[in-house]
């Protein structure tokens, strides 16, 4: 007879996790609260007019080609994906100085050179360096769980630990090389959207815009949320089950071992349970026995560092913008040291530094005909970190702040005219719908005391046949590192069984 898996909440995780245990053979049943799979990964859809809600960025694709694979599927039959070039255009000084940034390294170097040619060959010791020390990474601490103390204090690992050199900070690492403080911030400013400072992050996180120099973003036609919408339809293809609009409020814990979920309407038996609720949220709020807690009491949880979090909004337009070349663009504060000290500092922001991206340029069908749709999204405090009151008088002060910058680009200065519809997703939406502790976006905040064997493992450490994965996990935030998260977790999961069963 098949073992039974629960898998808490249809998340990027959570998804790929049940679909990779269906094909070993268990019977999955994924419980999820809301109506859609995706987690943050989820869909707007408004007036004609579709949105991705959460992440817009396709990095590595290979580890989204990797759920498909595995199961001895085409991705391209479920994920139909293509590289873009340029990949994103940067703006300073209110629209007036733009840079376009390319996977190509000719058109790349070009561009530093036309700032200085010291900037250019730095840019190519930066990409040395950090291509050396993410294939530290990737080899020996992205891709294997720490269970164990010693599986990280070894001289093996430590020795590997060091070649990373992490005691330095993104923002330092960068100085080192690029001379030119707008390239710094155009390189160190994505390690906002993993959710910590460039400040305060340590240097490996530069891998994330090397990653990209190195190998490009794509985009999977439909938006991201093509991406769950095929690990749904995988899913279920394999035999697995999902219910929508249920809710999980208790992980059951007999003797030490998980042995199902409590919702609303019952107990649900289960031999396994895969948690992809928020880490935290879940220490918090689905274990209720002290005892198998372990070290995440509700005190240690609360005293936890966590990331920014995001106010997004999604914007319906009357017409086109072909002044606008990029799908992916970013918005420069004019003093982003400030802007992003007010963000981990909790103050009102007072001019922010935004991103703002247009999937129906490149796939026309997300908005009607003639018409284009503009997601914008604004790194904003998380709740536990704001020293104001979320309100609907701060939401709307801080939409008019987005709209006036975005007047300065090309094409937009009547943006505000131009809007038909719109909506928006706040940190207050993160914390209710997606259970993000403290309206945290992306988790746990990665820093040197919150990351790899210091972050929360895939395995319960004080009860059995419980495991977890999510941004809150090892390795960590962004949907590439959360594919490998549930690749980790069911990896501990069928090590364990494997033992059980010898």
């Amino acid at each position: 007879m098949k073992k039974t898996v629960t898998v808490i909440g249809a998340g990027v995780a959570g998804l790929a996790s049940a679909i990779r245990l269906q094909n070993k053979g268990y019977d999955v049943t994924i419980i999820e609260k809301d109506e859609l799979p995706g987690g943050k990964m989820n869909r707007i859809d408004m007036d004609g007019y579709q949105f991705d809600l959460g992440p817009t960025i396709v990095m590595m694709p290979e580890l989204y080609r990797e759920v498909f694979e595995e199961a001895g599927r085409d991705p391209d039959d479920y994920i139909p994906m293509e590289r873009l070039d340029p990949m994103y255009s940067s703006y300073f000084d209110e629209g007036k100085v733009h840079y376009e940034v390319s996977n190509d390294l000719v058109k790349n170097i070009e561009m530093f050179e036309s700032i200085s040619s010291e900037d250019a060959e730095g840019f190519l010791k930066y990409i040395s360096d950090l291509y050396h020390r993410f294939n530290i990474a990737k080899d020996h601490f992205l891709q294997r769980p720490f269970r164990d103390s010693k599986d990280f204090y070894n001289p093996s690992v430590i020795r590997q630990g060091l070649k990373l050199k992490t005691l330095n900070n993104a923002e330092n690492l960068l100085k080192k090389y690029i001379k030119d403080k707008r390239m710094r911030q155009m390189i160190s400013f994505q390690t906002l959207y993993i959710g910590i400072s460039p400040a305060k992050g340590p240097s490996l996180y530069t891998i994330i815009p090397m990653i990209e120099f190195l190998y490009g973003i794509w985009f999977i036609k439909g938006g991201m949320h093509t991406m769950a919408s095929a690990m749904e339809r995988l899913f279920l293809e394999l035999g697995g089950k999902i219910e929508y609009g249920s809710e999980v409020e208790q992980i059951v814990i007999e003797d030490g071992k998980a042995t199902g979920v409590l919702l609303k309407d019952g107990l649900r038996h289960s031999d396994l349970v895969m948690c992809n609720a928020d880490f935290p949220y879940a220490m918090k709020n689905l274990i209720k026995e002290p005892d198998y807690k372990g070290k995440y009491t509700n005190k240690k949880i609360d005293a936890m560092d966590y990331s920014c979090s995001c106010f997004v909004l999604y914007l319906g337009m009357d017409k086109k913008y072909p002044e606008l070349d990029n799908i992916h663009n970013f918005v420069f504060s004019e003093d982003l040291d400030t802007n992003i000290e007010q963000i981990f500092n909790g103050e009102v922001i007072e001019d922010p530094s935004m991103y703002m991206y247009m999937a129906s340029k490149k796939d026309p069908s997300m908005a009607p005909e003639g018409k284009d749709g503009i997601y914008v999204l604004m790194p904003i405090s998380d709740l536990k970190t704001m020293k104001y009151e979320w309100t609907d008088e701060i939401a709307a002060m801080y939409r008019k702040k987005m709209i006036d910058k975005l007047k300065h680009l090309p094409g937009l200065a009547n943006i505000e005219e131009e809007i038909v519809t719109e909506t928006m997703t706040t940190p207050l939406d993160f914390e209710k719908r997606f259970n993000a502790y403290n309206g945290a976006t992306f988790g746990l905040r990665p820093t040197l005391t919150q990351s790899v064997h210091l972050r929360p493992q895939s395995k319960a450490t004080h009860c059995d046949n419980l495991y977890f994965t999510g941004s809150s996990t090892h390795p960590g935030a962004g949907v590439p590192i959360v594919l490998l998260s549930s690749k980790i977790a069911v990896g501990e999961l069928l090590k364990d069984e494997a033992e059980y069963r010898s």
